[in-house]
C-alpha cells in the first residue's frame, strides 16, 4: 500500500505508471501481459504496484467487452477490409484468421489511446487531489 500514495514519486510518474499498466493490459502479448509490464515498470523507473494494479484491466469479466474495442477500433484501420462481427456470428477459424489483423491492430490502438486518456485523467485528479482547500 505503501507503494501506492508513495510522495517521494511525482504525479507524472504515478499517471504514467497507470497509463502504461492500462496499456500492457489491453496490448495483445496474451500470457505475457504482466511479466512484461512488471519488467518494463523496473526499466522505465515507474511505481511497479501502480502498473501492476492498472495492468488487470484484463481481468475476466472485461476480456469480451476490450475484444470487442478492439475488433472495432482495427476496422478503422482496415477500410474495405474490415470484418464485422455481430452477436449472431458464428465465431470459426476462418472468421478469425480473416481478422486477426484486425484485432491485433485494433487491441494495440485502443490500448495506446486508453493509456493516454487514463494516463492523463489520472494526472489531472492528482493535480487536484493535491490543491489547498479554500477556506
Amino acid at each position: 500500500m505503501q507503494q501506492l500514495f508513495d510522495s517521494g514519486t511525482t504525479d507524472s510518474i504515478k499517471a504514467f505508471s497507470i497509463g502504461f499498466g492500462i496499456f500492457m493490459g489491453i496490448v495483445p502479448i496474451w500470457g505475457f501481459q504482466l511479466v512484461t509490464a512488471i519488467a518494463l515498470a523496473f526499466l522505465l523507473r515507474l511505481n511497479k504496484a501502480l502498473v501492476i494494479l492498472a495492468a488487470n484491466i484484463s481481468l475476466p469479466p472485461l476480456i469480451p467487452v476490450i475484444l470487442f474495442l478492439s475488433h472495432v477500433t482495427g476496422s478503422f484501420w482496415m477500410g474495405e477490409q474490415a470484418v464485422t462481427l455481430s452477436l449472431d456470428t458464428t465465431l470459426t477459424y476462418d472468421v478469425m484468421k480473416e481478422s486477426l489483423l484486425q484485432y491485433v491492430v485494433g487491441a494495440i490502438t485502443l490500448g495506446i489511446v486508453s493509456g493516454v486518456t487514463f494516463g492523463l485523467t489520472a494526472y489531472g485528479i492528482l493535480k487536484f487531489l493535491k490543491q489547498p482547500a479554500n477556506t
